[in-house]
């Protein structure tokens, strides 16, 4: 069997494998799964080396975290994975930020069947300065301000429920570079595949979807750990059947206009890449300041799908040469 590679996590000193199980919606197999493919999902995990898995409260409303748990229960806790979930907050109701978040993880711990998690992410997408109405997106005032988020987040690390914390670098691209150069961070979830490549390459004015803006440059200067998410861009790039899971995270990615982007990368990759799916995780893995692609899965075999690209390596200098060229004309 393959043995999935360790990459260095930033510089929180772990060793995590190149390839991660994600718990969320869009995949679905750890909060809607059947437990018996949960159980076999998480069997061809461990003994292919993959050591991390990705949850969050939101997930099912608790659903995925409370499989996991399950899981893990059926396994020594020396052989455990790492487990990383996320909290929301409610923009509307910021009174008690830290009972708030307290009253998430502990919810979460319960749901997990654990005592702490190596890594709690704040789950909202972030905002500017000051607030604004509705949304789930969070100031960044209510963030980085003496008893705001980052305060609540380092406390609970420092009792012990988290051994690092870090965010999902979604909504405004410059608030996340300023968390990501803020040194109080030592993870962030980006958003990077093949259809939005924005945030591990520059982009020119003609960009007509979200620029990250190079994000992930700025994670490696500040030695934050990556986590990309969405590589299969919610499904679009893997198939072409839809399972009306899909939910875009960020403007200009609406399915139809994804999916009118996939057909123009294909036609410049051709079919000598592997599936699909493979082809869009070797992009992905490609870029060697990823630490680790989450993985949204649906059923077993996708694992051992991308089991196999991992082992084929990144795309030929003549595809990405191909894909420069399709960015550089925003897919015209």
């Amino acid at each position: 069997m393959t043995v999935i590679a360790k990459r260095a996590l930033g510089r929180t000193g772990i060793e995590i494998s190149e390839l991660a199980i994600g718990g969320g919606v869009v995949g679905g197999i750890l909060p809607h799964g059947e437990p018996e493919a949960q159980q076999r999902l998480l069997s061809l995990a461990l003994d292919s080396g993959i050591n991390w898995i990705d949850t969050a409260a939101a997930y099912g409303q608790g659903k995925s975290e409370t499989a996991l748990g399950a899981l893990l229960t059926t396994i020594p806790s020396a052989q455990h994975p790492h487990v990383a979930t996320k909290f929301r907050l409610d923009p509307a109701n910021l009174d008690d930020i830290s009972g708030q978040i307290e009253a998430s993880v502990t919810a979460s711990l319960k749901r997990l069947r654990l005592s702490s998690v190596t890594l709690l992410q704040l789950h909202n997408p972030l905002g500017g300065r000051q607030r604004a109405a509705g949304g789930q997106t969070l100031a960044l005032n209510d963030i980085e301000k003496s008893g705001g988020v980052l305060d609540a987040m380092e406390a609970l690390k420092a009792q012990g429920l988290t051994r690092h914390i870090g965010v999902t670098a979604l909504g405004g691209p410059d608030s996340c570079r300023r968390l990501i150069e803020s040194g109080r961070i030592d993870t962030a979830q980006i958003y990077y595949n093949l259809l939005n490549p924005s945030a591990g390459r520059a982009i020119g004015d003609t960009w007509s979807t979200t620029d990250f803006a190079g994000l992930i440059d700025a994670c490696d200067a500040h030695g934050v750990g990556v986590l990309a998410i969405r590589a299969f861009a919610a499904g679009v790039l893997a198939t072409r059947e839809r399972h009306g899971r899909e939910s875009p995270l960020v403007p200009g990615a609406e399915i139809a206009v994804e999916e009118a982007r996939a057909e123009r990368v294909f036609e410049v990759l051709g079919s000598a890449h592997g599936s699909r799916a493979q082809a869009a995780l070797r992009f992905a893995l490609g870029n060697a300041r990823i630490a680790s692609v989450i993985l949204g899965l649906a059923e077993v075999g996708q694992l051992d799908e991308a089991i196999a690209a991992s082992a084929m390596g990144g795309l030929s200098a003549a595809a990405l040469t191909g894909l420069d060229r399709l960015y550089e004309a925003d897919f015209g």
